[in-house]
């Protein structure tokens, strides 16, 4: 495990904190989130990330910067599904667009919670049985199975869990009251509907984290590393969201690139585990060529999707069905 000095936790913590604050002063009166705005702040989001892979390299090593790099990068390709999913919760509670930074920022807090929680466990299970590290392979070959078949799940945000629960807890009214998640009607506390998105995207999120935290446990078993890269990847997911909201559905081949990492990262993991239980004499992945495969995949899956463009332009009505970018 690293050696990791107090005061990296310590500005790790005090990034994050600070630039949640930024954000929410930033977006304190709801406002419909513009391409060139969500770019900036997108860019933001990227420059810090990188910026503080950076700093990993020089205080922990070359090892460790390289494995940041490549579960960052890892957890950035992976959370382009729930980009998908976050239109269609949105067109499902029919959200208008000036609340949804607001959902997606208490979403995002959420999510740093939980995956520090899932993390955690991982990191902690996988260094007392490292044959866990075959089941968790075995994870990602049905994701890539899924994939690569189309067989996806649905995700239904009205029957979530998260949602279904929430309902039985508190009354939720039909209508929005402004980006509040409580109001009061003849004395009696109400939820809005925004509360019910807030818990259909962490029920999603939580989803996802079963393909995510294999994944980036086949990277590092460090739990600095591993939260660190999975925490400026969620940071930024807002941002990108707004960013390609409306392009999602041009980038055709991304989920067979996605495919590829996945099923990847699934024979890294085994040859990882068969090293450590098997016999010493069984090769590892070098984590820069893990890094260096999942940016010649995602940049050729993206170009692919550039180069051959759909055979008919999709229709408004079989993507995401809220598409914020064409109405601008």
């Amino acid at each position: 495990m690293l050696q990791v000095p107090f005061w990296l936790w310590g500005a790790f913590a005090a990034t994050v904190v600070v630039s949640l604050a930024v954000d929410l002063l930033a977006h304190r009166s709801a406002h419909v989130i513009g391409f060139k705005e969500a770019a900036a702040w997108s860019g933001l989001w990227v420059s810090l990330a990188l910026v503080f892979g950076g700093v990993v390299f020089l205080v922990l090593g070359t090892t460790a910067g390289t494995e940041y790099t490549t579960a960052w990068l890892l957890e950035k390709s992976l959370s382009v599904d729930n980009l998908f999913v976050f239109a269609v919760i949105f067109a499902y509670f029919k959200v208008p667009r000036a609340y949804q930074h607001r959902v997606l920022f208490f979403g995002v807090i959420g999510a740093l919670v939980f995956r520090g929680i899932f993390l955690s466990l991982g990191v902690a299970v996988v260094s007392r049985f490292t044959a866990v590290l075959f089941a968790f392979a075995a994870v990602l070959f049905y994701s890539t199975y899924k994939l690569l078949k189309d067989e996806a799940e649905s995700f239904d945000p009205g029957r979530s869990i998260a949602v279904r629960m929430l309902r039985k807890v508190v009354p939720v009214r039909d209508e929005y009251a402004g980006t509040k998640f409580f109001v009061k009607e003849a004395g009696k506390r109400m939820a809005t509907p925004l509360l019910a998105v807030v818990a259909a995207i962490e029920a999603a999120d939580l989803i996802f984290a079963v393909d995510s935290v294999p994944a980036v446990l086949a990277v590092s078993d460090d739990a600095f590393i591993v939260y660190t890269s999975n925490a400026f990847a969620i940071l930024g997911l807002r941002a990108l969201y707004f960013m390609l909201a409306g392009l999602l559905d041009r980038f055709h081949y991304l989920n067979k690139g996605l495919a590829i990492i996945l099923s990847f990262i699934g024979v890294k993991l085994i040859l990882q585990a068969s090293h450590k239980t098997i016999s010493p004499s069984i090769p590892e992945i070098p984590s820069v060529v893990s890094l260096a495969v999942i940016v010649v995949v995602l940049a050729g899956s993206v170009g692919l999707s550039l180069a051959r463009p759909p055979a008919e332009p999709p229709d408004s009505g079989s993507g995401p069905p809220h598409d914020p970018a064409r109405e601008e």
